[in-house]
């Protein structure tokens, strides 16, 4: 069951700006990022299901998580159907991402009031979306919509709460373009977790770079 109620996950959202998005297979590893992340002050971390066995390093993150990083609500990300939707609500995710709209997806997770972004590339996939209490869409992919897609989507639709991943960037022109267009909050991969880091442990520097990627949100956001 998911740690947090739905309303505190998509605040913690709101609040912070930016939901870090990884994977990794060894579990060890995960759970060091998990933690760099959480000293960073990140509080919404989202681990992607592209790996075998996937899950089980997921169920490690989550309850090493709820023991070393008790505000950090912890989800799951690249999720296309219901079935890998329940599996990981099973397992504790307090929100649900996907690449993709989904409608059963969205039965799943509004039955156990779980958050549920779905990757949307239109108008049109988020009104659908919204119509199925989808609260926060993702802009999927960001680096081919662009700033301007939300902008856009924002003028008729102004009540829309939208999440932009894909080239995504922890540098102040790029954030600066995103949450002056209107977003909610962004979603960071690779760019927050460069290769090298990884494969050196070096968490400090993972730390750093959230701390760094949210101060430059924050920032922007004064002046959006």
């Amino acid at each position: 069951m998911a740690k947090f109620t739905k309303l505190q996950t998509l605040g913690k959202m709101v609040e912070t700006g930016m939901v870090p998005v990884f994977y990794h297979k060894d579990a060890e590893v995960t759970k060091r990022i998990v933690k760099a992340c959480y000293e960073g002050g990140v509080r919404t971390f989202e681990f992607t299901n592209r790996g075998d066995f996937a899950h089980e390093v997921f169920a490690e993150a989550v309850k090493f998580a709820g023991k070393e990083c008790p505000d950090m609500a912890v989800g799951v990300g690249s999720i296309v159907d219901a079935p890998t939707a329940a599996q990981y609500m099973q397992l504790g995710a307090s929100f649900i991402v996907g690449p993709l709209f989904n409608p059963d997806v969205a039965k799943v997770a509004n039955r156990r009031l779980v958050p549920y972004t779905p990757g949307c590339g239109s108008v049109s996939e988020v009104g659908a979306a919204q119509e199925v209490g989808c609260d926060l869409c993702k802009v999927f992919p960001g680096d081919v919509l662009g700033p301007n897609f939300v902008k856009g989507l924002k003028a008729p639709m102004s009540w829309s709460m939208l999440m932009v991943t894909g080239g995504v960037k922890p540098e102040e022109a790029n954030l600066k373009a995103w949450f002056d267009a209107g977003v909610t909050c962004v979603g960071m991969g690779s760019n927050l977790f460069p290769k090298e880091v990884i494969a050196a442990g070096d968490w400090a520097a993972v730390t750093a770079k959230c701390r760094e990627a949210l101060g430059i949100i924050a920032k922007v956001r004064q002046k959006a």
